[in-house]
């Protein structure tokens, strides 16, 4: 019985042993990186083509050998378009599945919902295209364990400007713009800033409102001023019709846009006869001549058999700058990571070249993109 007994001792501490071992292993072997997206709901398209580029990101770090030794483990879940089913997921993935880091979700809003629930469980969160102006920092200051890699509105606003001075030579602008957009209304203000900087003068500023079909008077009102160049801060929606209408009525001077421009629908509300001599500034283009861009267009297009959208391109940048960062961290860990990520300096990504600075935000390039006859034609890049 004695014998029996110890026997049985020996044999339950080997399974406790061994159970715990496995348990403790499977830990150690993976870092879990939790995916809060936007998969369905209004802006779905945004989360899903961040999600595919993030995919094809991890499959290419985990198959090169992982993190120091570690596979990537993405925790998926679907926000639903939802802040507050952002901040819900936000704290399951932090507190229940105990990742190490948040990529997403795509919308400024719903990222910015989830800041919180990452500054209380010290766990960083990053977007890939959160580009509000206040997403990283307000008149309250730097929000600690918030980053993106995308540039801000004001950045975006300002290379517009830089833009249409040294590459149109335009020195006399024209706004037509949301008048209840936010997003209109921060692009406007830097543009108007940068330009009048640069020497350059805005002779009409003229406002619609989202929803809006006919801008016939508005174009009207301007047709008989000076001017070289329209800026258009808004989406393709309605910047489309704009477009469209403004041709028909013989404004043929360049028209600049922002990434709200960078849709297929875009084409089909304009028409590509109206899409010449149409600008718009943006993350990424697959047309771009760059090795990066095109070594990243060939492997996308193995995996997913498409074209790769700017969405993707972000997604796969963000993947691919949270795995450097957790490679120089000094522990796997939220605290060594937001560290790591604050000394980010010249980290080379398919959509530009990105240092982060004081108020976590990338410092990069931005992309100009040149339509011809509805389609992408060229790229050109302004340095902020």
């Amino acid at each position: 019985m004695k014998k029996f007994t110890i026997a049985s001792i020996l044999l339950i501490s080997i399974l406790v042993l061994t159970g715990c071992s496995q348990g403790t292993s499977t830990g150690q072997d993976v870092i879990k990186i939790g995916v809060n997206y936007e998969l369905s709901g209004g802006v779905a398209t945004y989360g899903q083509s961040s999600v595919e580029g993030i995919e094809l990101a991890v499959e290419q770090i985990n198959n090169a050998g992982g993190i120091k030794g570690k596979k990537i483990q993405l925790v998926k879940y679907d926000n639903k378009s939802e802040p507050s089913e952002a901040t819900t997921l936000a704290t399951r993935l932090m507190t229940q599945d105990k990742v190490v880091a948040v990529l997403g979700p795509a919308t400024s809003g719903a990222f910015m919902a989830t800041i919180p629930v990452a500054n209380q469980n010290k766990v960083p969160v990053i977007s890939g295209s959160a580009t509000a102006d206040n997403v990283t920092v307000d008149d309250k200051g730097v929000k600690e364990y918030a980053f993106r890699i995308c540039f801000t509105d004001s950045q975006q606003g300002s290379a517009a400007a830089k833009f249409a001075l040294d590459n149109l030579s335009a020195k006399k602008a024209v706004i037509i713009m949301d008048s209840s957009s936010d997003y209109a209304k921060g692009l406007a203000e830097t543009f108007t800033s940068t330009f009048k900087a640069g020497g350059g003068t805005v002779v009409a500023r003229e406002a619609y409102m989202s929803g809006d079909t006919d801008f016939n008077a508005v174009l009207t009102s301007i047709k008989g001023k000076d001017f070289d160049v329209i800026f258009i801060p808004g989406y393709y929606n309605e910047a489309g019709l704009i477009i469209k209408q403004a041709r028909a009525q013989g404004i043929d001077v360049p028209i600049v846009g922002a990434d709200g421009f960078d849709s297929p629908k875009l084409a089909e509300l304009a028409g590509a006869n109206a899409l010449n001599k149409v600008y718009f500034t943006n993350h990424y283009s697959s047309v771009d001549s760059s090795p990066v861009v095109a070594e990243f267009v060939k492997t996308f297009k193995a995996k997913y058999n498409k074209e790769p959208d700017a969405f993707n391109a972000l997604g796969y940048d963000l993947a691919k700058f949270v795995a450097d960062a957790l490679n120089r961290a000094e522990k796997i860990d939220g605290e060594s990571l937001k560290k790591a990520l604050e000394a980010t300096k010249n980290f080379e990504g398919v959509t530009g070249t990105m240092s982060v600075d004081k108020n976590h935000n990338v410092v990069k390039d931005i992309i100009v993109i040149e339509l011809k006859d509805g389609k992408q034609f060229k790229t050109y890049r302004v340095t902020n």
